[in-house]
C-alpha cells in the first residue's frame, strides 16, 4: 500500500525515534512492503520511518537502483536497516547536492564523510556490522539523520537555508507541487 510521505513541517520529522524488536514489531513485513512500494512510487532511494509518520528506528535504501554514474563504483545496496547505530564515520567530508522526499522541490549542497560504519539489525532481528562508502554511505547517512529527528537543510549553508527558506515555509502550509501523496502538519492546508 502506497503511504503518504509526511511533509517538512510536521513535528515527526524532528522526533529522535524509538528502537523496536523487529521480532515483535506488529505487522512489520506489511510495513517494510508498504514503505517500498511508497518509495519506488515517489522516485526515491531511501525512505525512513518517520517520513510516514512513524517514530520508530527504521529506515530502507536501495542505490542499486542508481545509474553506474550516480553510484561511481560498486553494485549499490536493497537493505532494511533497523535500530541503527553510526558507530564511525570516516574520510575527508564532499559536498553532494541532497534532496528529500519530505522536502520536494529543495536540494542543497551536503558535507558528509565518505565511509560510515554502522551496528544495526534486519528484518528478521539479526544484528549487524557493516562498512558502507560511497554514494551508500550517503544515503545510509541521509536516512539515519532522520531517525535522529535531522533534515538534510540543517546542514546546508546559511546561505542556502536563507535562500531556500521561502520554499520551506510553503511546504509547511501545503504549497507545493509532489507526484506522489503527501501528508501535511493537522494545523497546515494543501
Amino acid at each position: 500500500m502506497i503511504l503518504p510521505i509526511y511533509a517538512y513541517g510536521h513535528a515527526v520529522l524532528r522526533e529522535k525515534c524509538s528502537t523496536i524488536d523487529p521480532t515483535a514489531y506488529e505487522n512489520l513485513p506489511e510495513l517494510l512492503a508498504s514503505m517500498w512500494e511508497t518509495m519506488y512510487e515517489s522516485s526515491g532511494v531511501g525512505l525512513a520511518a518517520p517520513q510516514i509518520g512513524r517514530a520508530i528506528r527504521l529506515f530502507l535504501v536501495d542505490t542499486a537502483q542508481l545509474k553506474d554514474d550516480e553510484r561511481r563504483k560498486g553494485d549499490g545496496i536493497k537493505q532494511v536497516f533497523i535500530n541503527a547505530v553510526i558507530l564511525e564515520e570516516t574520510g575527508e567530508p564532499t559536498g553532494y547536492e541532497e534532496g528529500c522526499l519530505s522536502i520536494p522541490g529543495v536540494r542543497g549542497e551536503v558535507f558528509r564523510k565518505p565511509t560510515v560504519r554502522l551496528a544495526y539489525q534486519d528484518e528478521t532481528g539479526a544484528a549487524h556490522e557493516a562498512v558502507f562508502e560511497g554514494i551508500d554511505a550517503r544515503v545510509i547517512q541521509h536516512e539515519y539523520d532522520h531517525i535522529e529527528g535531522q533534515l538534510f537543510t540543517d546542514k546546508i549553508s546559511p546561505f542556502k537555508r536563507q535562500m531556500v527558506r521561502r520554499k520551506l515555509e510553503g511546504i509547511k502550509i501545503g504549497r507545493v507541487d509532489a507526484d506522489y501523496k503527501m501528508k501535511f502538519a493537522p494545523s497546515q492546508k494543501r
